[in-house]
């Protein structure tokens, strides 16, 4: 506990990747309180094409209500 799951576009490096796992490791120890040992950060490339069905609607449009930063853009 906890367990972030980041999906991007492809096209950032594995060292892009890290640090931004490494950000949000620090970050969520800072904020929730938890020791770094309980956080995995999983990233996964999604391309462009998949994107509005295999993430936006069913990560963004049918689960709003777990969202604490909404985007602003809708693929459809």
């Amino acid at each position: 506990m906890p367990h972030i799951n980041v999906k991007l576009y492809p096209g950032r490096t594995e060292e892009q990747k890290q640090q931004l796992a490494d950000v949000i490791t620090e970050n969520v120890v800072a904020i929730v309180g938890c020791k770094d040992i309980s956080v995995s950060v999983a990233i996964e490339d999604v391309a462009v094409d998949d994107w509005a069905e295999t993430v936006y609607r069913p990560h963004i449009l049918e689960r709003e209500w777990t969202l604490y930063k909404k985007p602003g853009y809708n693929p459809f």
